[in-house]
C-alpha cells in the first residue's frame, strides 16, 4: 500500500545550506574553517560545493540554480569562496533572522549588502574598501544586493533566470524574482571579511547587456487571453483600469475580425 505524507509534517534536514562555487579548493577549505569555528557544523548545516577548480563547468545562474533545487535547508546560503566569518556567528545570523520575521515575515532574502534605492546603500562587511564597514539602518528593505553572502528562505522555491548567464548579477535577478513573487529582500547587520573588492572586467559588462535584455523582454507591456478572460499588463495604473474593462476587449475583437477579414479578401 502507497504510504503519503502530509505536506506540512515534511521537515527541513537541516537548518542550513551553505552553497558555493569552488575554483580554489584551499580558499575553500579556509572558508569552511571559519564557518565551523563560528558554529555552522554537521549537525545543523549542509556544504554544499559546485566544483570548477579545472574548469568553469557551471556558471553562477546554472551551478546555483542546482544548489537553490537540490538543498535541503530550512535557509540556503549562497556565498563566495573568499568569504571567511571573522566577527559574527552562527547564533548572530539566527538573531538576524528572527528579527527580520518580526518585521515582515514576507521576506525571502537576506544579505549583508545592497541598495534600498538608487541612491542609499545599506552594508555590514569588512573588505579591501575598508575595515569595518557599517552603514545602515539594520534590517534594511532593499531593492539589490550584493552576491559575496545570500541567505534564501528555502520555502520560497526561488531561482535564478534562464538565459542571463554568466558570473554577475544573479543576487539582483533574485531579488527581482522574490519582488515579482511577492516576497522581499533585507540587509542585516551580519559581518564578515571579504577578501575581494570586485571586478567588473569585460564579463561583467556583457553579463549586464544579457541582463538587460531578459528582462526587458519580461517587463515589456502585453496583452494575454486566458481561457476565462482577458489580461492587459503593464506598469501603469490607469492603463491597466482602462484596458481591462470588457469595452476593450469588445473592441479589440472587433477590430481583430475586421483586420482579419481586409487580409482575406483585399
Amino acid at each position: 500500500m502507497i504510504k503519503s505524507t502530509e505536506i506540512d509534517t515534511i521537515k527541513e534536514e537541516k537548518t542550513y545550506s551553505i552553497c558555493t562555487l569552488v575554483t580554489d579548493l584551499d580558499e575553500y577549505k579556509y572558508m569552511l574553517e571559519s564557518f565551523e569555528n563560528a558554529g555552522f557544523n554537521t549537525s545543523n548545516s549542509e556544504f554544499i560545493y559546485i566544483d570548477n577548480s579545472k574548469s568553469n563547468k557551471y556558471d553562477a545562474y546554472i551551478g546555483l540554480n542546482k544548489c537553490l533545487n537540490t538543498a535541503t535547508g530550512k535557509y540556503i546560503i549562497l556565498c563566495h569562496q573568499d568569504i571567511l566569518l571573522k566577527y559574527d556567528n552562527e547564533q548572530t545570523l539566527n538573531e538576524c533572522i528572527k528579527e527580520v520575521t518580526k518585521i515582515d515575515d514576507t521576506w525571502a532574502i537576506l544579505a549583508n549588502a545592497g541598495y534600498k534605492d538608487f541612491n542609499n546603500i545599506v552594508l555590514r562587511i569588512t573588505d579591501p574598501w575598508g575595515e569595518n564597514r557599517n552603514f545602515g539602518p539594520f534590517p534594511s528593505k532593499v531593492v539589490s544586493i550584493d552576491e559575496n553572502f545570500i541567505l534564501v528562505k528555502n520555502s520560497a522555491n526561488l531561482t535564478l533566470s534562464k538565459g542571463i548567464n554568466g558570473f554577475h548579477l544573479y543576487g539582483t535577478d533574485l531579488c527581482l524574482i522574490s519582488d515579482i513573487l511577492g516576497y522581499s529582500t533585507y540587509v542585516i547587520d551580519f559581518h564578515l571579511y571579504h577578501k575581494s573588492a570586485g571586478n567588473a572586467n569585460q564579463n561583467f559588462y556583457e553579463n549586464k547587456i544579457r541582463f538587460i535584455k531578459h528582462y526587458q523582454n519580461v517587463l515589456t507591456t502585453k496583452l494575454i487571453r486566458t481561457p476565462v478572460t482577458g489580461l492587459f499588463l503593464s506598469s501603469s495604473s490607469a492603463l491597466n483600469y482602462l484596458c481591462n474593462i470588457k469595452l476593450c476587449y469588445s473592441l479589440k475583437k472587433r477590430f481583430d475580425k475586421f483586420f482579419e477579414y481586409l487580409r482575406q479578401y483585399l
